[in-house]
């Protein structure tokens, strides 16, 4: 079995930001990084939102990123440290987007290890040097320089190494243009670890540390170290030189310190508290991100607490010292990992931070996914398509069959004119603050249009069934009539030509003159039949017309006619189709920008002609800017009725617009381009809208109504429908019956409603008692407001109740409404484990779930009060939980199967199975040869095959007539399980928390008939546990995801397609696995995988195949993410590899996009 890994959602959750004008420009942006995703965010100055620039797999851990930017630079370059063992300076090249790796210097081995440094950066604010640091002893320094032709040059490092010592935070100290400064948080622990008796462990302080890299004798010193009252966590930079006062803040426990050398004393000043918080007292208050603000004149800092309160941090000054720290509450907002003050005023905020069926009865399955944790978790309904915000909707007089947007000037940003097609009419909308009917616009009424246009720079025209109507900017009207008792079929208009199709299939071609006159061209040309469609292409900046013409005709052809004055008229090149065409579209997609000579911007592409056919399938060929030939087609199904075609245009670049049952968008994003369905009705017609609320609209019709719409998160393979929920999902069923979901929910560290309501009142009450006599009444009004108010903790954040505290419910949900039919609050410190919906043998065809919950569980170090099995019955179509009773067992039920009309459930390491019984579950037999903790269960026949926490799967076989279960099957390798699911019944694929996927079989002599002891000398409960099963299982294949997965699901994502592996991860990544069909194309995929490894290496220095195989060596598996980065080489590269493949650059793209389509999107 080969398989070939593609992502199809990008992992979320953000582990670094950092701003700075990457491009170069006046503009900001944002990188942020996903875990091993580089990305690079620009927000829009007006509105704030957020537009993904690129996104960059770097196959390798990001471990720490800072923006630096040399002295007198308007350009910010990207330091990453990452689990290479290098540090990687990269700069972000805007006419190519893309990241260009500069500098790659190499220091140690690759991994993420406690002495090599990776893990910290740390920045001069001259951008004169840099710092990267490891957890544990190593800290080198580069100095980075320019040359003489202005590029940016790298040192060699200098060492400032410490033994013994521990780094918890690094930054650059701002000390003007003296020499650089790095600030260290460090603990020595050389005594600590020398003293046999403790004392020194309990005695050791933090220290703050000065290195200063002395430029005139290139070395780095150990300028100043002092001892720490409390353990600080992390360190702000205090802007210096010209700007400030220079020194740092340190951020620890309850209190932030401001130091700094020479004369400043030390400012303190304790961190806020929320009054009557109900956090458990004891629990100390720190900061956990900050971003800092610097303009001429001032600065601030913004710090945010663990519960989320942000706080504005400024400090006073008396001449040069320091004398107070000032704080202000600023807002609350979700914790998070990293926060940008931008120049424009905006706060950018990265805050930290499933399973597949088809319950909505739509032709493409949906994938309910349970996210987030805490208060601000929810159940997400993922389905494949754009998100589409509808900006407005309004009522027809009538049911309209198309429309049309034009502008009055070329050099108007947004369209002046909506004009809406009837059966006999037209309608003339003028866009404003509202949109209005207008009667004096020059356009016909009382006839429908068939198209119409912005012609030259000021001049409109309408094509109608009876001739052309040419408005001038002055009101002028010319008119062409159709001869005889011929009419127009069909037209193609652009900004300076218009071609006009007459009955009989005979072709009018009319060109704009300089004076702005419309001429006929001499000629016409008689086509050898009817014409069903045509399309003409956008004028190319600098050009004085579209060269091409594309004409669809009833005997299943499409031709490319020349408009050159040269050869005009005359048939360049013809393709056959399929079926008969509905619609053709010319755009140029896929470039990249360039300026020309004389500074205007336009994009550099490729020609495609779009052949939507009636038959409901979409073609993209490639014309041939030269000869018009038509080659490379590309083919995919869109929907049952015909595809129209419709030009839009998506972040500055041509895009077309299909309508078929459903309407798909076709965008180039980020070098690859992407069919996406819209998560919309269905739509006839539309045209591109552009107005100052929704500068790249789309203006549609849809049965009587007109409809605005925009697309925002393009490159988003899902849209996402989201209902919160109480506390973090664990785990979810369905009820196969009602295809309801039962949520179990469940958090540490956490009060359960009832708890909270009597903290509340005990807290209240002590209120009260603690007042005097005379301030008894306020205290009383005081309690009462506490007790009324309610702040939403989603924003908030829950109340931390303290270790071992853990609060649980058990929700019943409708998946397509989203609303909650039930649901059951468990007592305090009761945690919802595991839960299986099942029917038993000896109640007929009623449905119970079941639910295991810990009691008092202690995470570390471990210890469990025992725990239960709650059963409850469905009732009302399996809308209520109806209480049974509960099961007391003695260790934590961690995972719950129905099995053969009983249920099989792992207590601890004990496996037992049990039935239903009146007052409780009964026992019914059991296995205690299980290593550590059965994690999770699956079951297929007579075989169970269960996960343990960290030895792998065991097979284990149920005899009926002798009632045992019996291990006859495990695994060599040692795996750490999160989730497994069954492929066949040999076959197992599971994932493990460091981030791996495998396959496991068992080999076919295995015989599950074993017996435990055939010869009876080891009594039964003898058995060893160490040397494990007889039998083994054989690894199929291993791959390192990189992100820790929590499910696996074996399904079909689209209809008709084959089966693939789907897995999710913790950072909100979404991928298949998918297996290949032939061994040619596995063949040449692992070439394409091969070639790019050694011709297009990873951006931060990691070895791909080294990344691929962390923890095993990666087997029998194809990194499509890789592979796909093809599209994103440089165009020479591209043509090396497809020769060495003995192919063409489009054909490699095209096997690429065919293995995409085949099983997902």
């Amino acid at each position: 079995m080969f398989l070939y890994n593609l992502t199809l959602q990008r992992a979320t959750g953000i582990s670094f930001a950092i701003h700075g004008n990457f491009s170069g420009t006046k503009q900001q942006e944002i990188v942020v990084s996903r875990g091993k995703i580089l990305e690079l965010l620009r927000p829009d100055p007006n509105t704030g939102k957020v537009h993904t620039l690129l996104t960059v797999e770097v196959f390798g851990v990001i471990r720490s990123l800072m923006a630096f930017r040399l002295t007198g630079g308007t350009k910010d370059y990207i330091v990453v440290g990452s689990d290479s063992g290098r540090i990687v300076i990269l700069e972000y090249q805007p006419s190519k987007n893309m990241f260009e790796k500069i500098h790659q210097e190499t220091f140690g081995k690759s991994g993420c290890r406690r002495i090599v440094p990776g893990q910290f950066l740390a920045v001069d604010p001259k951008g004169r040097a840099v710092m990267i640091s490891a957890i544990e002893k190593q800290k080198l320094v580069y100095i980075l320089n320019r040359d003489a032709a202005a590029r940016l040059t790298i040192s060699s490092p200098l060492e400032a190494h410490k033994a013994n010592t521990l780094v918890y935070h690094v930054v650059g100290v701002d000390v003007g243009f003296e020499n650089p400064m790095f600030a260290c948080l460090e603990m020595d622990y050389e005594e600590a670890d020398n003293d046999p008796t403790g004392e020194a462990a309990a005695n050791t302080q933090q220290t703050l540390t000065f290195y200063e890299l002395d430029l005139g004798l290139n070395h780095v010193v150990r300028k100043y170290s002092e001892p720490l009252e409390e353990h600080g966590n992390f360190l702000i930079t205090v802007p210096g030189g010209s700007d400030g006062p220079s020194g740092v803040l340190i951020c620890s426990e309850n209190y932030i310190t401001y130091k700094n050398f020479g004369d400043q004393p030390d400012i303190r000043c304790p961190i806020p508290r929320r009054r009557n918080d109900l956090d458990d007292p004891e629990r100390g208050m720190i900061f956990v991100c900050s971003a800092t603000h610097k303009t001429k004149s001032m600065f601030f800092f913004l710090a945010q607490t663990e519960q989320g309160d942000i706080f504005k941090i400024t400090l006073e000054t008396d001449e040069d010292m320091v004398t107070e720290i000032r704080l202000k509450y600023f807002d609350t907002v979700p914790v998070a990992a990293a926060m940008c003050v931008l120049k424009t005023g905006f706060l950018f905020v990265a805050s930290e931070f499933g399973n597949i069926a088809d319950l909505a009865n739509e032709d493409t399955p949906q994938l309910y996914v349970a996210c987030g944790r805490g208060p601000r978790s929810s159940l997400r309904v993922l389905r494949h398509g754009l998100e589409v915000s509808e900006m407005a909707v309004s009522e027809l007089p009538g049911n309209p069959n198309a429309v049309w947007t034009v502008r009055r000037h070329i050099e108007d940003e947004f369209d002046a004119y909506i004009i809406v097609s009837f059966v006999n009419a037209t309608l003339v909308l003028s866009i404003g603050e509202t949109v209005e009917e207008v009667t004096d616009s020059g356009f016909l009424g009382t006839t429908p249009t068939l198209s119409c246009s912005l012609l030259g720079d000021d001049a409109l025209v309408q094509v109608y069934p009876d001739g052309i109507r040419h408005i001038r900017a002055d009101k002028r009207v010319n008119e062409w009539k159709t001869p005889g008792k011929k009419t127009i079929v069909k037209c193609a208009v652009n900004q300076r030509q218009v071609v006009i199709a007459l009955t009989g299939g005979e072709l009018v071609y009319f060109e704009m003159d300089p004076s702005g006159q419309l001429n006929e061209y001499t000629e016409r040309k008689e086509m050898s039949a009817d014409v069903v469609c045509m399309s003409l292409a956008n004028v190319p900046p600098g050009e004085q017309r579209s060269r091409f013409l594309a004409v669809g005709l009833v005997d299943n052809t499409v031709r490319i006619i020349s408009l050159d004055p040269s050869d005009c008229l005359q048939p360049l090149s013809m393709q056959a189709l399929p079926a008969q065409p509905e619609s053709l579209c010319i755009v140029e997609m896929g470039g990249t920008e360039k300026q020309d000579e004389l500074g205007e911007r336009g994009s550099i592409g490729f020609l495609y002609l779009n052949i939507g056919l009636q038959n409901g399938v979409l073609l993209r060929t490639v014309l041939d800017p030269v000869t018009g030939d038509l080659s490379d087609t590309r083919t995919r199904y869109l929907g049952s009725r015909p595809v129209k075609l419709f030009r839009v245009r998506m972040q500055g670049q041509e895009a077309v617009l299909a309508m078929s049952s459903r309407s798909w968008l076709s965008y180039s994003y980020q070098s690859r381009f992407h069919l996406t369905p819209l998560s919309y009705e269905t739509l006839e017609f539309a045209s591109g809208f552009a107005s100052e609320q929704c500068p790249e609209g789309i203006v549609a019709i849809s049965t009587n109504t007109l409809r605005i719409l925009a697309l925002e998160k393009l490159g988003a393979v899902f849209n996402q429908v989201a209902f919160p929920l109480q506390y973090t999902p664990r785990k979810f069923v369905i009820h196969p019956e009602s295809n309801n979901l039962i949520i179990i929910e469940t958090d540490h560290n956490a009060y359960t409603e009832a708890t909270k309501a009597q903290r509340k009142q005990q807290m209240a009450e002590e209120m009260v008692e603690a007042a005097g006599e005379d301030e008894r009444e306020l205290a009383a009004e005081m309690a009462a407001a506490f007790l009324n108010e309610n702040l939403p903790e989603s924003i908030f954040g829950a109340p931390k109740a303290g270790n071992g505290q853990w609060a649980s419910v058990i929700r019943v949900m409708n998946p397509i409404q989203g609303n909650t039919l039930d649901l059951v609050q468990l007592e305090q410190n009761e945690a919802a484990f595991s839960v299986a919906v099942c029917r038993f043998s000896n109640t007929g065809d009623d449905w119970y779930v079941l639910v295991g919950v810990a009691k008092d569980l202690i995470l570390n170090p471990r210890s469990v009060a025992g725990g239960f099995v709650y059963t409850y019955k469905l009732v009302n179509n399996g809308e209520k939980l109806e209480f049974l009773h509960k099961t007391p067992v003695e260790e934590v039920p961690a995972a719950i199967a129905p099995f053969q009309g009983r249920v099989l459930i792992g207590v601890g390491k004990l496996l037992r199975v049990y039935d239903l019984g009146k007052k409780k579950l009964l026992r019914k037999c059991e296995n205690k040869h299980i290593a550590n903790y059965i994690s999770g269960i699956q079951t297929i026949g007579h075989r169970v095959i269960v996960s343990d926490v960290q030895e792998s799967f065991i097979w284990v076989r149920y005899k009926r007539n002798e009632n045992q279960l019996i291990i006859f099957a495990d695994d060599t390798y040692p795996r750490w399980v999160t989730t497994a699911s069954l492929l066949d019944y040999d076959t197992v694929a599971g994932a493990d928390k460091f981030g791996n996927i495998c396959v496991v079989r068992l080999p076919p002599n295995t015989n599950d008939e074993v017996d435990e002891d055939p010869t009876g000398n080891k009594a039964l409960w003898d058995r060893g546990l160490l040397n494990g099963a007889s039998q083994k299982a054989e690894v199929i294949m291993n791959y390192h995801v990189g992100e820790t997965v929590l499910s696996l699901q074996k399904t079909t994502l689209i209809p008709g397609g084959s089966e693939s592996l789907v897995y999710t991860t913790l950072s909100g990544g979404i991928g298949i696995l998918v297996p290949f069909t032939s061994h040619e194309d596995h063949d040449f995929f692992q070439h394409v995988e091969m070639h790019l490894r050694s011709e297009h290496p990873p951006l931060c220095g990691r070895d791909h195949l080294s990344f691929r195989s962390y923890y095993f060596p990666v087997k029998n598996v194809i990194d499509g993410d890789l592979c796909e980065q093809f599209n994103s080489m440089e165009p020479n590269k591209q043509k090396n590899v497809s020769e060495e493949l003995d192919r063409t650059p489009p054909e490699v793209s095209k096997k690429l996009e065919d293995i995409r389509t085949r099983y997902a999107f």
